[in-house]
């Protein structure tokens, strides 16, 4: 069993294009172990506990007094976690406030229980509209989730003497780090490290997983360095039998490479990067169906109001573009180097002629198109190919079928080495081999039509 921990936004704040590559990331590499057999679970490890709770709920106490009985309509949940921290940071009375309500939660007071289920209830509906589009499959399991087993694991720990105390907090030292983990705080709280440590206990002997992939940016890798030290120190983690890898990312940069941000200077929200590709790839969609020679600033807003083009079209036009824009979005994420930051660009992405998801769909569609006019069904190709049916008639078939070949084998090396890039380039390449001989030769209507079908299949 492999657990795979991605995504893991914030509640209470909106996912930005930060959260962009764990994302994709995490799915993708899902999708290619459950491919090859692996029992997969996938973990949204939220950030739904700790001390920015007690602002969020004396804030909603402030401004929504019946939210028990009452449950607000809360549209702009970002906007109200910014003015609980405005008023935490400038209102004396308001953070001993916030303070005490975090008490409150942590002692799993009913009120504070009920606030804080309404912030990941709301938090998680907006999530969902994201994980939609995207087409994530994901369970949540946030920090809330491991609090109660903390200090049974704190227990374990000392009983192991791998506990010591340092100016008042319970830390583990891993060998040639000067920095500890900290899993008990002097004040008696708890922290990621503690969080971080429940988890990786359950996972590994509860769970009984067999590996854990953890999904974040690069510079998270010395922290999850010491989680996976200190469950080796703790004998939970026993390598090889068990592993843990952190599937480290770099940063979504803009075309001058420089940080991706708003030009109000915010970070760029998930949802808004989602919708620019989905207009993008319309406006591209639109311009192929009424070609114009000199396209204004405009033409495609006119026309979705119905001056040139009917409502019948625009949906269309609307439902292929939200299903190129995502791909392309995924796509282009995907082929970079994961550890290296990247600069993210539309015109790239949505690209028809380059290495982009726009292109492996036309491929994708040819073949499509070249099999649904051969007449032949999915189990006549899948049992000729069994039959030893396929035959080399064309130099080109030669060269798409030694490169195919080869798929099993990088396969073992995108899972090992966790590097889905090799498997679109490799995918990028056989499109390329295959449109090149797209014109060469003919295959439906051929004597050897059902053998050359069976390559195509199996593309």
């Amino acid at each position: 069993m492999i657990v795979v921990d991605f995504s893991s936004p914030n509640i209470a704040k909106e996912m930005h294009v930060g959260h962009l590559r764990s994302t994709i990331l995490g799915e993708s590499i899902c999708r290619i172990l459950e491919f090859i057999g692996h029992d997969v679970r996938r973990i949204n490890h939220l950030g739904d506990w700790g001390t920015q709770f007690g602002m969020l709920i004396a804030h909603l106490k402030d401004q929504y007094p019946d939210f028990l009985t009452n449950q607000p309509s809360i549209a702009d949940l970002e906007s109200f976690y910014k003015a609980s921290k405005k008023r935490f940071d400038t209102e004396p009375e308001f953070k001993k406030t916030s303070q005490e309500n975090v008490v409150l939660l942590q002692s799993y007071n009913e009120v504070s229980i009920a606030a804080w289920k309404l912030f990941c209830k709301l938090s998680q509906q907006e999530y969902a509209k994201i994980y939609s589009r995207l087409q994530i499959t994901i369970t949540n399991k946030g920090e809330s989730w491991y609090n109660k087993m903390i200090p049974g694991v704190i227990e374990e720990l000392e009983s192991l003497g791998l506990v010591k105390l340092d100016d008042g907090a319970k830390c583990i030292f891993i060998p040639k780090k000067k920095v500890p983990l900290i899993i008990l705080k002097s004040d008696g709280g708890f922290n990621y490290d503690s969080t971080d440590m429940a988890a990786v206990r359950h996972r590994l002997l509860e769970v009984k997983a067999d590996r854990c992939i953890y999904i974040t940016d690069v510079g998270q890798f010395p922290h999850f360095f010491m989680i996976f030290k200190a469950a080796e120190m703790a004998k939970w983690h026993t390598p090889p039998k068990t592993r843990l890898d952190h599937m480290g990312f770099g940063l979504v940069q803009n075309e001058d490479g420089k940080k991706f941000k708003t030009r109000s200077g915010e970070t760029v929200k998930l949802m808004s990067l989602l919708d620019e590709a989905k207009q993008k790839a319309y406006e591209q969609l639109y311009l192929r169906k009424y070609p114009v020679e000199e396209p204004q600033e405009g033409i495609v807003e006119e026309a979705k109001m119905g001056t040139v083009i009917t409502a019948e079209e625009t949906t269309e036009l609307e439902e292929k573009a939200e299903k190129i824009g995502m791909a392309a979005i995924k796509y282009f994420d995907l082929k970079q180097n994961r550890i290296g930051n990247y600069r993210f660009s539309y015109k790239k992405m949505l690209d028809p002629k380059g290495d982009s998801a726009v292109y492996l769909l036309y491929a994708y569609a040819r073949i499509c198109s070249i099999l649904k006019k051969s007449e032949l069904s999915d189990e006549e190709l899948m049992a000729c190919a069994a039959e030893g049916g396929f035959k080399v008639s064309h130099p080109h078939e030669r060269i798409l079928a030694q490169m195919l070949v080869r798929f099993p084998d990088l396969l073992s090396l995108v899972v090992n080495d966790l590097k889905i890039n090799l498997l679109c380039e490799f995918i990028y390449s056989i499109c390329v081999r295959f449109n090149e001989g797209y014109n060469k030769y003919k295959i439906v209507g051929t004597p050897d039509m059902k053998s050359k079908c069976v390559l195509l299949f199996a593309i």
